[in-house]
């Protein structure tokens, strides 16, 4: 099902089984040169994997997705693995704008509409690009949840705000901060 902002009402979310998902790009996490086959990305998937099955764990069903590059799409896939197995669980793509992914390339791009297509419903926040249509991204994917799982390095940024948002609406708020892990992420070499 596709829905615009003005069709939301159609849309059935139990929002006390409804998880969403924030995070940076991933340049912002580990630095460009950093993609999903990277060691560091694996070991934060795995947190945000963990995260993702206690959640189901817990009884929540449905997962919202602001199709971002990075953490979004990263968690979006890991929502479709879990979704194979238990037909349940539910994938929401609340999408800022039409056109939206347009500018994506390689396997983001590839990522991007293989999700679309594997969601169970697509929201269109708004209609055409805008200032603030991230911002209404995430408001709509907080105001139809009750958990967040937020991956953030810098607060002072799209993620920072959802975390924000989400504790004024006092939903759950599950947050791996990548300062906090950091020893996590150290790759050793094998170079000497």
């Amino acid at each position: 099902m596709i829905a615009s902002l003005r069709k939301v009402i159609d849309i059935n979310i139990d929002k006390s089984k409804t998880c969403c998902f924030s995070g940076h790009r991933p340049e912002k996490l580990f630095g460009a040169d950093k993609g999903v086959g990277s060691e560091e990305v694996r070991r934060l998937l795995s947190l945000v994997a963990l995260e993702i099955h206690e959640t189901i764990e817990a009884g929540y069903d449905t997962f919202i997705t602001g199709m971002a590059r990075g953490i979004d799409l990263w968690s979006a896939r890991l929502v479709s693995e879990e979704k194979a197995r238990n037909p349940k669980i539910r994938l929401i793509c609340a999408i800022p704008f039409h056109g939206h992914g347009n500018e994506l390339l390689g396997e983001e791009k590839y990522d991007y509409i293989m999700l679309k297509g594997l969601a169970d419903e697509i929201v269109y926040v708004c209609e055409e690009y805008s200032r603030d249509c991230m911002q209404k991204r995430n408001k709509f994917m907080v105001d139809n949840s009750s958990k967040l799982i937020a991956v953030v390095s810098d607060y002072k940024s799209g993620t920072g705000q959802t975390i924000r948002l989400a504790k004024k609406a006092g939903i759950d708020v599950r947050i791996i901060d990548l300062a906090q892990c950091a020893p996590m992420f150290v790759v050793e070499s094998d170079e000497d």
